[in-house]
């Protein structure tokens, strides 16, 4: 499937966490979008949305000559899982839980993600747990909480949200030792893929062959927003902020999702939101806050150079001053301006640490 030569480079880290808010700001203010196509064959209609997803992303990757590898043996395996648990799992649980449990139940579900990949994201890349980004997740949760309110359920309801917790959790963890290799958008366009074919199986067995025509036209622009907004942009940058970032640190703007459901039902036309959640808004901010602020534990340690932590500039200019000043006759006397005896070694690039967000953490398996 590789049809192309550009490699994309990866975004600035400042880029990579405000493409992860935009994503999650784009999933939260899908709520009522959602809701408009709830009465439809909702198999589908899922199925349409992901093949229209896929189709846009396959468009933009080859204008854009956007390598698209093939997986490879034990590849299908993560792909299927982020697929057949973060895609599929994800919304049939969230279609049986909506007709056992209130949206807050499910909500607070999505909410506690932070503190799941606070611990597994670095787990699954060899990293320590940093107590700090733990701390952080389990006040963006408490935020959250706060934003969505509580509300009652059922025990098929509750089996629901546990359902959407883990599932919502394994879409970016079972994604993490893919990003390396295929990047956001290959791991976008694999899963979009498998996920239309697998819908569109069970579209046919539960829904019928002619479903697609009982799709009513407000529910066709529903679905438009849905597969370009909340698809195919929300996953690429989503993507990218974890490879960029990490998933225990992009996992804290998961917390945004339940904020911008709640202000974007105002732009609707609903009533300002009451006093706790605007104190639960703030606690949200706050928990990112704390996540981006101080020393980080959660990034790979780097090979020192001649002792000391050099920044790359400062490696590379003392190569060319090293040069600038070699004595002539010491090139004569080699033979040969890259004789073994003069050829400088490679040297591992050392990254600089910074104290924020917008320094990033690069963790190895970032976009190519």
């Amino acid at each position: 499937m590789t049809s192309a030569v550009t490699a994309v480079p990866s975004p600035s880290p400042m880029l990579a966490g405000l493409g992860g808010a935009v994503a999650m700001a784009c999933v939260g203010g899908s709520a009522a979008v959602s809701a408009m196509v709830a009465d439809g064959p909702v198999a589908t209609t899922q199925a349409v949305r992901y093949g229209l997803a896929a189709a846009l992303l396959v468009g933009v990757t080859r204008i854009a000559r956007v390598p698209i590898h093939r997986p490879r043996e034990a590849e299908w395996g993560w792909l299927l899982g982020v697929c057949g648990c973060g895609l599929v799992l994800f919304n049939i649980a969230l279609v049986i839980g909506s007709r056992h449990a209130e949206p807050a139940v499910l909500g607070v579900a999505v909410a506690a993600v932070p503190v799941i990949l606070a611990v597994g994201g670095p787990l699954l890349q060899g990293l320590p747990v940093s107590g700090r980004l733990l701390a952080a997740a389990g006040v963006v949760t408490a935020g959250s909480a706060l934003v969505q309110g509580v509300g009652d359920s059922d025990t098929i309801g509750l089996l629901c949200a546990a359902t959407v917790f883990a599932t919502e959790a394994g879409f970016t963890l079972l994604a993490i030792p893919l990003l390396g290799r295929h990047g956001p958008f290959g791991v976008s366009v694999h899963t979009t893929w498998m996920a239309a074919l697998t819908f569109g199986i069970g579209g046919v067995i539960l829904d019928g062959p002619g479903a697609i025509t009982r799709i009513r036209p407000a529910e066709w622009v529903a679905i438009g927003y849905l597969s370009i907004a909340v698809t195919a942009v929300a996953f690429v940058l989503w993507y990218a902020c974890v490879a960029r970032l990490g998933a225990a640190r992009a996992g804290l703007l998961a917390g945004l999702v339940p904020a911008a459901a709640a202000l974007s039902g105002v732009l609707l036309g609903r009533a300002m939101p009451g006093p706790g959640v605007w104190v639960g808004i703030a606690v949200v901010a706050a928990g990112i806050a704390l996540g981006c602020t101080g020393a980080r534990t959660d990034q790979p340690s780097r090979p020192e150079v001649s002792g000391s932590h050099r920044s790359t500039r400062a490696i590379r200019s003392s190569r060319i001053a090293s040069r600038i000043i070699r004595p002539s006759s010491a090139v004569a006397a080699a033979g040969s301006p890259r004789t073994p005896e003069g050829e400088t070694a490679r040297t591992p690039s050392v990254r600089s640490r910074g104290n924020s967000c917008a320094s990033g953490v690069d963790t190895g398996s970032t976009a190519r």
